[in-house]
């Protein structure tokens, strides 16, 4: 796996495109999605050339990891979303519909979710 140090993603870590930041740390980065699809729609990539969830936990160091996920809940805490209850998402690959290829998992909240897949085959 080739990771693309031009994706989005890498370019708002580098500083070189700017995004409505929720949370930051030496882990994490979090902000708001430009295209949400909840009232609460917020993305939370690790700082690294991670483009998947197996990528990341076969290559990243422990402290990383740890960090990561910790971060993950830290956000949502802060975005007051744990009593009412919210959805992690983290897409990998062409038929799960990952848009960007670096690792992140979105956090939707602020109203009911549904089913989390339609029925299907």
């Amino acid at each position: 796996m080739s990771y693309d140090r031009d994706n989005i993603f890498a370019r708002i870590l580098r500083g070189e495109i700017p995004c409505n930041k929720v949370y930051e740390d030496d882990f994490a980065l979090a902000f708001h999605d430009i295209h949400p699809r909840a009232p609460v729609h917020v993305l939370v990539i690790p700082k690294g050339d991670y483009e998947s969830m197996a990528d990341f936990t076969a290559g990243a160091p422990d402290d990383l990891v740890a960090g990561y996920i910790r971060a993950i809940g830290t956000v949502a805490r802060q975005l007051g979303v744990e009593e009412s209850g919210y959805r992690l998402l983290a897409n990998t690959g062409a038929n799960a519909h990952q848009e960007v290829p670096h690792l992140h998992v979105h956090i939707f909240a602020g109203r009911p979710l549904g089913a989390m897949l339609p029925p299907g085959k």
